[in-house]
């Protein structure tokens, strides 16, 4: 009820605001910007969500986008690293410092929430370090292109049959493992429901993309992560031990559950994510700033707050996750669209913020 409760809340948005701005909100060119805006702040809550179900928190993360976005634009700009090699260094960058403040919070129990405050100042005093306070820019045309792009049309629509195809294998395979397993199997129009209704809103999707450039790489890269980051928290032992842990860290330690090593890992995976971020949003704007990723952190964290994640741990998906970015990214489009001031966005975001938490803890009770 929680997932249909966020859609529905998205598409009153879309519909509200599709409705102050005469129809603009919805049209394809802003749907395909809203995406490509979207796809920072979606990376960063795929690894915040585990940081939070694990039980702990990350004040870093902004700061970290714009250390492994800068590390990207001097050593593309200043050193002429070829783009592959300028990716891979932003993705090593962040998952050594993740490893690092990952380190403090599982061998020396220093409260998350003190080392990623600290990680914040430390990681922004370095990148302006680096970068010695000036703005890195421009990059070539393979570096612009990975959040410039598009896909063609008829690639789009292909990926899109594809996707819905492997959403109905998956759905036949499960309700075949319930029925051997003897468990509870629900009824098939529930199951196939379910089905129709993600595969018209994939094609509506790709259609909407379709008629403005095309889908957007950035979307398709928070798509990849995405399946990977899901598959691991829902299929394998690493994602059933980050719930454990959040849920009850001392049964967890006693049902054998190696939690250090286990949180170095959440930590790793949310600073590789950022180093993918960096080079996301350095890619977008053509360059690198001592203020870029500025307050993500807080972004990240609203959005995986509004998809159901709790903050007292073990409780969190990244499909929620996703959709509370979008929505967060949507009232952002939205307020701007329509002339509203900053002052109110930030307000507004933050009365949002204070209600899904609210709203968690009155179901826990």
């Amino acid at each position: 009820m929680q997932a249909y409760t966020l859609i529905i809340a998205l598409v009153l948005i879309a519909v509200i605001f599709g409705f102050f701005t005469g129809g603009e909100f919805l049209s394809s060119r802003n749907i395909s910007n809203l995406f490509s805006q979207m796809s920072v702040i979606a990376i960063l809550a795929i690894g915040m969500t585990l940081i939070i179900v694990a039980g702990h928190i990350d004040l870093s993360v902004g700061s970290l986008v714009g250390l492994t976005g800068g590390v990207a634009a001097i050593l593309h700009v200043w050193y002429d690293w070829n783009t592959f090699a300028v990716v891979i260094a932003a993705i090593v960058v962040g998952a050594l410092f993740g490893i690092w403040q990952g380190w403090w919070v599982a061998y020396r129990a220093v409260p998350a929430f003190i080392v990623t405050l600290g990680g914040m100042l430390i990681f922004r005093g370095i990148l302006i370090g680096l970068s010695k306070g000036q703005t890195v820019s421009p990059m070539n045309d393979s570096f612009k292109a990975i959040s410039n792009s598009y896909l063609p049309f008829t690639i789009g629509y292909m990926l899109a049959l594809v996707s819905i195809g492997l959403l109905i294998v998956w759905t036949v395979r499960n309700r075949a493992k319930r029925k051997n397993l003897d468990l509870l199997l629900p009824a098939p129009l529930i199951d196939y429901g379910k089905v129709g209704i993600y595969s018209f809103f994939i094609l509506l999707a790709t259609y909407m993309l379709n008629r403005y450039q095309g889908i957007p790489t950035p979307i398709l890269i928070v798509i990849f992560f995405a399946a990977v980051f899901i598959f691991v928290s829902s299929k394998t032992s690493f994602g059933r031990y980050v719930y454990a842990i959040g849920g009850n860290q001392e049964a967890a330690a006693l049902s054998g559950i190696n939690i250090k090593r286990n949180t170095l890992w959440v930590f790793t995976s949310m600073g590789a994510l950022a180093g993918v971020a960096g080079v996301i949003l350095t890619s977008r704007l053509n360059a690198a700033t001592v203020n870029a990723g500025n307050m993500y952190e807080l972004d990240a964290i609203a959005a995986c707050v509004i998809g159901g994640t709790s903050l007292m741990g073990g409780k969190g998906k990244v499909v929620g996750a996703l959709i509370g970015a979008l929505i967060m990214a949507s009232i952002d489009n939205g307020m701007s669209m329509m002339n509203i001031e900053t002052f109110w966005q930030y307000i507004v975001k933050g009365l949002i913020l204070i209600v899904a938490v609210w709203i968690d803890i009155a179901s826990k009770k």
